[in-house]
């Protein structure tokens, strides 16, 4: 093992050895020379040394997972397990252990998820050491009234990964006071579709910021969780610009396709994607998600795409409106002053009943300093908690509501 001080050097370089006359299968066994310097963390010297056995040979049989949901006291490692190293950086913590026979690596994130590694003589005892880590290891996140699974994904060290998480999602019964009439009668009819009615495989839901977008893509979520799988892609510049991790996206894993449900990729804020000069700016970016949803890719893929942008109808690129193409477009706007007056109005002691009588006369804010544009659902969030409201459209009324 050498350490330098040199621009960091590739961990692992294996150098195979001239194959001897006398013993054929000796280019099987391969030397290991171990590049380490001062950049690397002491996790990776142990991902490095887990691999050691399997690179030289002597256990040339391997099996890994990933994990999701892990109990805080699971042990992830067998009985018995010879700890030789253990780090901890950055909410992770890594764990190298042995047995007869077998090595393994075990790295654990705070956030719930991790990847198990093990090495053995022999196919049979890797598969039975693994078997043995990750039993009753993990436990589901528990969803009730008030929230809804939903998968992450983003592109790791080690490719695409996915981790589930149970996000609060009122229903969407609750919150349909929140948009304007137009725009909750065009959400009734999307939040009430079924997997046969689906006509389409693009939702785009594009307004002003703070308008309800994302809080609306929560209770889809909800809605069509009997039959749809909600992921939101937090990295959508790399899905759509790394091949093999939107095939992992798309394709997914179909072993039990009795069973298959469908899936929602939700695509928050992806304004460079799709705006009209979008094919100059991204390359095949644009292709790829015309593709997913429209193409080649998306032929007998039970795939829907949702949209969230901040951009107008008319800057979007003409092929992703195109009609045929969009399960819905939905432009979500601010309440007006009626609806707004009366949003604040509901459920306060000595309200002006639907609040209507409360408004200003026209083209003057009314005494809650509502004007004749109305609000956003993050102007009248704010307006509750008692801030003040900004001057101008363009500025958000508060951090609150952003992401509503």
């Amino acid at each position: 093992m050498t350490m330098s001080r040199e621009r960091p050097q590739e961990i692992l370089h294996l150098v195979e050895p001239r194959e001897s006359d006398a013993d054929p299968g000796a280019g099987l066994t391969l030397p290991v020379v171990l590049n380490l310097n001062d950049g690397n963390s002491p996790a990776d010297v142990m991902d490095v040394l887990s691999m050691r056995p399997f690179a030289s040979g002597a256990q040339p049989w391997s099996r890994s997972t990933q994990l999701d949901h892990v109990k805080a006291d699971a042990p992830l490692r067998p009985d018995g397990a010879r700890v030789l190293r253990v780090a901890h950086e950055k909410g992770k913590e890594s764990v190298l252990a042995e047995g007869d026979g077998w090595t393994l690596l075990t790295n654990r994130w705070k956030h719930g998820s991790a990847y198990v590694a093990v090495s053995a003589i022999s196919d049979e005892l890797a598969e039975s050491v693994l078997a043995d880590c990750v039993r009753d290891a993990t436990e589901p996140p528990k969803t009730d009234d008030t929230n809804v699974e939903m998968g992450f994904w983003h592109l790791g060290g080690r490719g695409p990964i996915r981790t589930e998480r149970a996000i609060s999602a009122d229903t969407w019964t609750e919150i349909r006071r929140n948009y304007t009439a137009p725009v909750a009668e065009a959400f009734d009819r999307v939040m009430g579709m079924t997997r046969e009615e689906v006509n389409g495989r693009l939702l785009l839901l594009h307004g002003p910021p703070g308008t309800g977008k994302t809080t609306a893509l929560r209770a889809l979520a909800r809605s069509w969780g009997t039959w749809c799988q909600a992921d939101c892609v937090l990295d959508p510049e790399a899905l759509f610009g790394t091949p093999s991790y939107l095939m992992e996206v798309a394709v997914g894993d179909d072993d039990d396709e009795e069973n298959r449900r469908w899936r929602l990729l939700i695509l928050e804020d992806c304004d460079e994607l799709i705006r009209g000069e979008a094919k100059a700016s991204t390359g095949q970016g644009l292709s790829r998600l015309l593709n997913l949803t429209d193409g080649m890719l998306g032929q007998g893929r039970d795939v829907l795409v949702a949209i969230t942008t901040n951009e107008d109808l008319a800057r979007l690129h003409p092929a992703v409106v195109r009609p045929g193409r969009c399960l819905a477009q939905i432009e979500v706007g601010p309440l007006t002053r009626a609806e707004s007056v009366a949003w604040l109005d509901e459920g306060t002691e000595g309200g002006d009943g639907d609040g209507v009588e409360g408004a200003g006369p026209a083209g003057r804010p009314d005494r809650h300093g509502i004007g004749p544009d109305g609000a956003t659902l993050a102007e009248l969030a704010a307006m509750r908690k008692g801030e003040k409201r900004p001057e101008g459209r363009d500025v958000p009324a508060s951090a609150t509501g952003f992401y509503l």
